[in-house]
């Protein structure tokens, strides 16, 4: 892995890139293939505010000037509407899995939310058999916290979820409540 995986605001060429690699199961991987999705609605949000806003967003993931994937997050509720924390996802092309990028830039992506939001818990979830996606959230400074039995369809049956968490507190220069 180089030292220089960095987060930054998508382009119209990451879109292209986002078209080509994560069209299909072999782009996605086994764990997060939930069939084809139109590209159409990602472009209109990115000639509407860049895919970044109040309600979420989406930055991709630079290894030096490449780009290798990128890193999203969305509203989670847990209560009221109004205790919104964020949920975050991640999809790498295959030539970046396996080397640290994704621990790097969900780490990053954790930092940078603390930082400009004033959420308090970002969590995320992943297959229970994806064991690379729970070790990288581990690393990236994620909790587990349980598994959501028969949480999502996906190839034609339902899976179990593991659920993760971080909390302001929990992360370098946290406060504590």
């Amino acid at each position: 892995m180089s030292d220089e995986i960095t987060l930054r605001p998508v382009t119209a060429d990451d879109l292209d890139l986002y078209e080509r690699e994560f069209s299909g199961p072999d782009g996605w991987g086994v764990h997060q293939w939930f069939g084809f999705q139109p590209t159409a609605d990602l472009r209109r949000r990115f000639a509407e505010n860049g895919l970044l806003g109040p309600d979420g967003g989406l930055l991709s993931v630079a290894e030096g000037d490449r780009t290798v994937g990128r890193v999203k997050w969305f509203p989670g509720t847990w209560g009221p509407a109004d205790l919104t924390n964020w949920s975050l996802a991640i999809g790498l092309v295959p030539s970046a899995r396996g080397r640290g990028i994704g621990t790097r830039a969900q780490q990053l992506l954790v930092e940078y939310l603390f930082d400009h939001t004033r959420a308090d818990r970002i969590q995320a979830w992943t297959d229970h058999d994806n064991v690379a996606e729970q070790r990288a959230l581990e690393k990236a400074g994620f909790v587990e916290e349980g598994v959501l039995r028969s949480a999502v369809w996906r190839g034609g049956q339902w899976n179990d979820l593991v659920i993760y968490s971080v909390l302001r507190a929990e992360r370098t220069g946290g406060t504590a409540k």
